[in-house]
């Protein structure tokens, strides 16, 4: 760590320790949208409630807004994957991102669906097909329990903690224009 904070990131370990050390801040989905809304930036792409946060928001988030590590939750169901839990209210789902400054999401997650009349009810509210899904209807036919699910994305979080400004710079094998061969 001590080469990237001297020749990569200045600061780099103490803002490694400054996260370990922290709290990070939890807001819901409709109040990062509300907070975007309200700011004074121009983005690229206009947040509103019901869209999916681009880059640009979740840096904003987490670089000007807070300032810190965030973990956004209660993502509306609309763009989320069919197997996450519905919320009581029923247009939202127990989905969280967990978003860092310079990079934006790192982790995704959620609480995932174990009853499966809601998960059949859920795959034809997407006009998904089943055939496609009869393994993952499978698990929880012959029971099922409530369970969670993440993804961290290995090379975002090595870009985080090293400093490095191009995420090509952390993926061993970066698949780049003229290196890929079909």
């Amino acid at each position: 760590m001590e080469f990237f904070d001297n020749f990569i990131e200045k600061g780099v370990i103490k803002k490694i320790e400054d996260v370990i050390n922290s709290k990070f801040e939890v807001i819901t989905y409709t109040q990062a949208i509300k907070k975007l809304e309200n700011a004074t930036k121009t983005f690229e792409i206009k947040p509103y409630w019901g869209m999916d946060l681009q880059t640009e928001h979740e840096r904003y988030l987490t670089e000007e807004i807070i300032k810190k590590p965030t973990t956004v939750i209660d993502y509306p169901k609309e763009f989320k994957a069919f197997y996450m839990k519905m919320n009581q209210d029923n247009k939202t789902v127990k989905g969280m991102d967990i978003l860092v400054p310079r990079i934006g999401e790192i982790i995704g997650g959620s609480e995932r669906e174990d009853n499966l009349d809601k998960l059949n009810n859920r795959i034809k509210e997407l006009n998904l097909e089943t055939e496609t899904l009869n393994w993952y209807l499978d698990l929880r036919r012959f029971g099922s329990t409530p369970h969670s699910g993440f993804g961290l994305g290995l090379e975002r979080l090595l870009q985080y903690t090293t400093g490095m400004a191009n995420i090509r710079d952390v993926i061993p094998f970066p698949r780049t224009p003229k290196t890929l061969h079909f």
